[in-house]
Parts: C-alpha cells; structure tokens; sequence
C-alpha cells in the first residue's frame, strides 16, 4: 500500500549494527548482542530480567509453563485480542476463559472480578489472568493483579503491542508475574520477529530460559529430561533490537503526532472517536482505531470507508475479530465465556487507520482527508477539514 497502516521504520543506525554483527561473525543464535539487548529491555520496563525469545507466542507460551499452567487450568483472557493469546494458553493444555471489553478496548475488570468469584459459571477455579494491552493502552493491571491475588490467581500480561506505554508511571511491561512483549514487523520496535518474557522472579526467567534453549541440562554433553522448544532469538535479530529500542521515544513521538492529526479530524467529524482516546497521554499509541457511533452510521459503514481507503491505496484493517466469534472458539461448551457484547458492537464499527513512524505528517493529512471525504459524503453536517 502507499501510506501503510504499520510497517518497520529502520536506518543507518540498524544498518550499522547488522552490519557490525555479521561483520564481527556474531551469527550464532547466542552471542554478546543477545545479552545487551536483554539488558536494554529489562531497564527500560524496570524488570530485573528480560528473556529474548522468536516471537510474542513463544514469550507467551514460556511464561505459562515457567508459571505452572498446565492441563485442566482456566485462563481469564480477553475476547478482543489476536487469538494469539488464547492459542498459547490451549499450547499448555489449559483452557481460556473470555471475558468482553470495556468501552476502552481492554478487559474489563468487573467482569473479571465476577468470573472470579463464580468460578462454577466457567467450570473451575480461575488459575491465571492473562489481560491485553489492546492497541498500546496498557490495561488496569493494579486492579487486576488484586483481583487475581485474592482469588488464588497468578496475574501474566499480554504487553505485545505497548512498548512504550505507561498506567500512571508504570512502564509497560512491567506488571504482573511476567509479561510478554512482541517485536513482529508491524510493531512500534521490531527485531524482525522476536519478543520476550519480562519478569522480576529470577526463578521463573531462569526457568524460561531452560525451556527456551531445548531445555537441556548444564552439563558438558547434551541431556533433556523435559520437552524443550527452539525458542531463543538470534544475536543478529537482538542487534536491530537494541538499535530499534535507542529510538523508541522517536518512533512514540511520531505515532503521538499522527493521534493529535486524528483528534483533529475526530472534532471535525460528528459520530466519530478514537478508541481509548479519551485518557491517552501514557499511550504508545501504536495503532490508531476509529470508532463510529452506531447511531452515526449504518452497519456497512465500516466495510465502505475500509474501501475506499484501498481504492486510494490507504491501508486499513478491521478491529480484531472477538474470540468468541471465531469458528475455533464458537461453541461456549468448550470454550467459557462472560460477554456484554461490547467486543461484537466495537468489532463493527472499528476501524484501524496508518499510524506507522515511517509515514510522513502529509501522508496522514491525506488519509484525514479522504476518510473525512467518505463518511462526509453521506452526512449533512461536517466540519471543515484543517
């Protein structure tokens, strides 16, 4: 596409450190730029330790094994997320519990708490709360981890998308038993693919790290009395890395700039918000969502203006798709869930629109533009554009 909606944004700085890595002969999965990495990650987020793995499942999948979730377990997770969430869950045998949306994105907390203290209503004893920093807002984790702690309950956080972000001062990441980041290629700092587990439990990050490198024994021949995974990320990955995390406060700049442009068109434009937007000062703001009054437009609106976008080569995508109207998770005897329908109503009229570092503030005017263009067209009241 022309003006994408998230691509990488990398220069000289990533090109001198792959560089220097290849040229240093540093190809090897470990390797001096791993543990640098690592070590710029874990200050960062403030955690004591930082385990770099191939990608955000994998840290998601470590951390429930080193958490001791296992078969039989029930799992709080959010409805609206990317089923990568509730797929590393079902990878250790337990089962995901979803719970709906508040009208911010991220799990709400309520219905947490209620799921919690009704554990019959879902089968069984909650044994984990697994919440998602939707979008780059970081979700209520304080309120979380209490309702977690009482009810027996470890709290580990889905921090994929919120590198960057605070709650009230608190770094993502930086909350819960663990947490795991993701850096995909569509996310505000790539290592290509990668991600990690963050945890201050030098226990638990000890035992992701056994599991991460095929689980073998420390001795001088190769012995396994476990299943392992080829999980570890390369030194060469963890060089973009480190170069990516030197300019993270640019990159949350740039995606903060193209917010306000959005506000602008929000005040312009009757019936139509940004996600989150009321209380994003802390926010990465990683993707930008458009929301939609259901009584501001009918239920093809979104679909249309997703169109015309594309017709002018403007990326867009759709909010993800509510778990629990997936096929994998449709049947609510195998998968349990507590919904007010949020998730459904925000997963019609959301859209995701470009919000990449590496689009230029014109190419951002531009995509104001014509979404204001669209939905204006079918309107009789507008502002005028800036």
């Amino acid at each position: 596409m022309r003006i994408p909606l998230s691509v990488p944004h990398v220069g000289p700085l990533e090109q001198e450190a792959l560089a220097r890595v290849l040229a240093e002969g540093w190809i090897a999965p470990v390797g001096p730029d791993l543990g640098r990495f690592e070590e710029a990650l874990a200050a960062l987020t403030g955690r004591a330790r930082a385990v770099a793995v191939s990608s955000g499942t994998a840290a998601l999948h470590l951390q429930l094994l080193a958490a001791g979730i296992g078969p039989g377990d029930r799992v709080v997770c959010p409805t609206l997320t990317f089923v990568a969430t509730a797929n590393a869950i079902a990878y250790v045998g337990a089962t995901p519990v979803l719970v709906d949306c508040d009208m911010s994105g991220n799990i709400d907390p309520d219905l947490v708490e209620e799921v919690c203290e009704s554990p019959h209503g879902v089968g069984g004893p909650i044994r984990a709360v697994l919440p998602v920093d939707l979008y780059g807002k970081v979700a209520d984790h304080d309120r979380l981890g209490r309702i977690a702690a009482r009810h027996g309950a470890v709290l580990l956080v889905d921090a994929a998308e919120s590198l960057g972000s605070h709650r009230c001062g608190i770094p993502a990441g930086a909350s819960g038993s663990a947490a795991a980041m993701s850096f995909n290629g569509n996310k505000i700092v790539t290592t290509s693919s990668g991600g990690a587990v963050l945890t201050d439990d030098h226990d638990l990050a000890d035992r992701v790290l056994h599991l991460a490198t095929q689980a073998r024994e420390p001795v001088a021949h190769y012995l396994h009395r476990e299943v392992g995974y080829a999980y570890r990320l390369s030194n060469v990955l963890a060089a973009l890395g480190t170069a990516q995390l030197s300019r993270l406060a640019e990159f949350v700049a740039a995606r903060r700039g193209h917010r306000s442009r959005y506000r602008e068109l929000c005040d312009a434009v009757p019936g139509l918000h940004i996600l989150g937007g009321e209380d994003d000062a802390e926010d990465n703001c990683w993707l930008t969502v458009l929301r939609l009054d259901e009584n501001a437009a009918d239920d093809e609106a979104v679909p249309r203006l997703a169109a015309a976008l594309a017709q002018r080569d403007v990326e867009t995508r759709r909010l993800f798709t509510p778990l629990h109207m997936q096929p994998l998770h449709a049947d609510p005897g195998r998968t349990p869930r507590l919904l007010r329908g949020r998730a459904r109503r925000l997963f019609a009229r959301c859209l995701a629109v470009p919000s990449s570092a590496a689009s230029s503030a014109r190419d951002i005017d531009e995509v104001c533009e014509l979404i204001q263009e669209s939905l204006c067209g079918a309107r009789s009241r507008c502002g005028a554009s800036r």
